[in-house]
């Protein structure tokens, strides 16, 4: 059987719930060749897909194209709710092509990141994308950081990183001249790259072989249609009908200090690790009351800020007080001072967190059950690096699919 899918949906602001750090695949049995039908955007207009990825993102994006590069002969369609595609995480990331050395071994994470860190290189190359290897230095600045330091070291030998090695105060002067430190981690396979100029091309991939990316299309809901609609003269049965769907998450990721250059040559500090009172706030006083019960409701936020609450006042008064953030940023180069720096953009970062407080720490792929469950992919958490995997991750899900909906 083919999959076959259904859509109804319009033209809102932004979405209450969605997926919030990720992306669905939807699809459904049909009898013949199937029609999907897609109601939404700014006009009442009827379209037919046999796959449909709900949320236009680098790593939706991606997916799209691996799956109708894979599938020629299927139609594919891309659903995005704003006017744009990748502006949400995906416009506001640090733009650093990860090397994959942070990430547990064995993890999704860090199979994903490796790959797709020679994936993106290699894309970039072939498209004409500007990027920057300016490589990274791992610095520890205290004698009790360098036990640490060398065990990140021998994770980042596991997880194949490339081009690794541990250096000493001098090297770290010959790379970083107003960078101080007792030893450090040269690694010289991270990059910088603008991630929303990669999505774009993605979707022109994309839509250049044959796909259908449709904005302003907030879907409100799934559930199943229980006749074939009028007019059609493919005979789909039980096709699915997608309004709105919700998945909980949380945001308090612990980050340490960086220095992020940016394509554009100015240099991003931090990022600080502080509570998003909004699902897509960007500014600092952004909240959203439905946002923020789903939070402290449906996770164990509260759990999480018991066990680092010392953590997490620390960061909420660098993130209120420039000069507290200074104090952090001299212990790597003490010549910085608070006439140096200005207030930056912010990002929201979309993590999962169990009801025990604990952070998910790796991807999370899964479907649902019953005849709703049964026709849906979830990307479930996908929070950095996911844009470095995004070429990786999506030749996974495209396998994903493949076996799950046997295309």
């Amino acid at each position: 059987m083919v999959p076959s899918l259904r859509y109804l949906g319009s033209a809102c602001g932004r979405a209450r719930g969605g997926f919030p750090g990720g992306f669905s695949v939807a699809w459904g049995p049909a009898l013949g060749r199937p029609r999907l039908l897609c109601q939404g955007g700014r006009k009442a207009s009827t379209s037919s897909f046999d796959v449909v990825i709900i949320g236009g993102g680098i790593v939706g994006l991606a997916s799209a194209r691996a799956l109708i590069l894979r599938y020629p002969a299927l139609s594919i369609g891309v659903l995005e709710k704003e006017k744009d595609l990748a502006i949400h995480q995906t416009g506001h990331n640090s733009g650093v092509i990860h090397s994959g050395i942070y990430y547990k071994p064995e993890s999704l994470k860090a199979k994903l990141c490796v790959q797709g860190a020679a994936l993106i290189y290699e894309y970039c190359n072939q498209k004409g994308i500007a990027y920057k290897q300016c490589g990274k230095l791992i610095v520890a600045v205290e004698q009790e950081e360098i036990p640490r330091l060398k065990a990140l070291y021998e994770r980042g030998l596991q997880n194949g990183v490339q081009g690794l090695r541990l250096v000493q105060q001098e090297d770290i002067k010959k790379k970083e001249p107003y960078c101080r430190g007792l030893m450090a981690i040269d690694c010289p396979y991270t990059g910088i790259v603008d991630y929303r100029q990669v999505a774009l091309s993605f979707a022109q991939d994309f839509q250049e072989a044959g796909g259908s990316v449709l904005t302003n299309f907030e879907v409100k809901d799934i559930e199943m249609a229980r006749e074939s609609p009028s007019g059609s003269e493919d005979g789909m049965k039980y096709p699915i009908v997608i309004r709105n769907t919700k998945v909980p998450d949380s945001r308090f990721p612990f980050l340490g200090v960086h220095f992020t250059p940016r394509m554009d040559g100015s240099i991003w500090l931090g990022p600080n690790a502080v509570l998003a009172f909004k699902r897509e706030g960007y500014k600092p006083f952004d909240f959203n009351t439905r946002d923020i019960t789903d939070i402290i409701s449906k996770s164990g936020l509260i759990k999480l800020v018991l066990q680092n609450f010392s953590y997490g006042v620390s960061e909420v008064y660098k993130a209120c007080f420039l000069s507290a953030t200074v104090k952090h940023l001299q212990k790597f180069i003490p010549e910085i001072t608070i006439n140096d720096i200005l207030r930056g953009p912010a990002g929201v970062r979309a993590q999962a967190l169990d009801r025990d407080g604990n952070l998910i720490e790796d991807f999370v792929f899964d479907g649902g059950v019953g005849i709703i469950g049964n026709r849906v992919l979830h990307v479930r958490n996908a929070p950095s690096p996911a844009a470095t995997s995004s070429l990786a991750i999506s030749g996974m899900i495209a396998d994903e699919v493949q076996q799950r909906f046997k295309l």
